[in-house]
């Protein structure tokens, strides 16, 4: 016996009535079937509804041959009636995503003359592929009309075509489809054949939002957001770029343009900071001309300045170079000994030193774990 699908009389009913049928024990809980629910199953990309019945909660929803089965966490008696509630966040949010889905989709397929190839509604954003190359200018377009569509709040209407009367509709599928077909339809906008939940009129979607377009096998992947997520994603955005104005002395719109700046500035002081640092490499370098052996520990600085003051003495000393730069117990290393195998000398250095690190051909770099008279302790040995 088919379970009774009220989310599909009704999409907002919240709390109903049903027959608990049966209830087995499977992994993960229990397995409970009722005559009829206003539990919406997981299916075509949308997540199952969550909520109780009864006393105990219920955890996932899947549908199989007409039959619903809850998962719930505890046992309820087979032939007593139920009351279910429906976990409303959790749905509402799914029916502003799919449906925003649908409108973007519609819109979407018909300017670029291409298939809906994917669809995830995910905890975080939506996931949509198309077999279409897609501009993020034509996806701004797009966006701009889906939420002036919205806005506009048309209708959601539900059409259940006779078997003679769908080979006529204009509607959107993945696949061929027999039997009763259920068609989601926002005038205007789309018209495709889904089994998902959805909001009243468009306007109740709110406002959506693009993040992302990716290439993706033969067309684009795009991410999306609509509704509560859109509206939440946003307002980080622009508490973000609030704070950002503020550390940055501008208003918040301008805050890109400041960073812009800062970054220019940012990048001429590593410029200069950069010839400096080579021309300290150079002096010192020349310090340590003709020594031979030599053991040079320095205050913190990149692996990448470490690696250049090293191979400035290694030419200049005529023999080993080793450079340690850091403090307490934390060094970064490079050990340069031209035309030398100084394999060995690194592999017991970083047991000595509790160190990590390598290289070849008269060269190593890493990092130890041990204080500056262990270093100084190692290379005296």
């Amino acid at each position: 016996m088919e379970t009774i699908k009220l989310y599909y009389e009704d999409a907002f009913l919240r709390r109903f009535e049903g027959t608990v049928l049966s209830c087995d024990a499977v992994k993960g809980g229990f397995a409970v079937v009722l005559d009829r629910t206003a539990f919406y199953p997981e299916g075509g990309g949308q997540p199952a509804d969550h909520g109780t019945l009864g006393s105990v909660k219920v955890l996932d929803v899947h549908e199989k041959d007409g039959v619903i089965t809850h998962t719930c966490d505890g046992p309820l008696i087979v032939g007593t009636a139920v009351s279910g509630e429906i976990e409303w966040a959790r749905r509402f949010d799914h029916m502003q995503q799919h449906s925003g889905e649908h409108i973007v989709s519609g819109m979407l397929c018909a300017a670029y003359h291409c298939d809906n190839t994917g669809f995830h509604l995910g905890a975080d954003t939506v996931i949509i592929d198309y077999n279409a190359d897609i501009s993020w200018g034509g996806l701004m377009e797009i966006e701009r009309r889906a939420n002036q569509y919205i806005w506009a709040d048309h209708t959601f209407r539900v059409l259940w075509p006779s078997a003679q009367e769908l080979p006529g509709l204009p509607y959107r599928s993945k696949k061929a489809l027999t039997g009763q077909v259920r068609i989601a339809f926002f005038p205007g906008a789309d018209m495709c054949a889904c089994c998902g939940t959805h909001v009243r009129s468009s306007g109740q979607v709110g406002l959506v939002k693009f993040l992302s377009c990716q290439k993706f096998r033969d067309g684009v992947r795009l991410e999306l957001l609509c509704g509560g997520r859109a509206l939440r994603y946003l307002s980080r955005c622009w508490e973000q770029s609030v704070q950002t104005g503020q550390a940055l002395s501008v208003k918040p719109q301008d805050a890109f343009a400041a960073v812009a700046r800062l970054q220019a500035e940012l990048n001429d002081a590593r410029l200069r900071c950069a010839a400096l640092e080579e021309e300290s490499f150079a002096h010192i370098a020349e310090e340590n001309r003709g020594r031979g052996d030599v053991l040079l520990l320095r205050p913190a600085m990149t692996s990448d300045a470490v690696r250049k003051l090293c191979d400035a003495v290694s030419a200049a000393c005529g023999g080993r170079c080793a450079v340690f730069a850091g403090e307490g117990r934390a060094y970064k290393y490079a050990v340069i000994h031209p035309g030398h195998d100084i394999r060995e000398l690194v592999k017991s250095l970083n047991a000595a030193l509790n160190g990590r690190g390598g290289g070849r051909d008269g060269f190593a770099q890493g990092s130890v774990q041990a204080a500056e008279n262990d270093i100084r302790a190692f290379f005296g040995a």
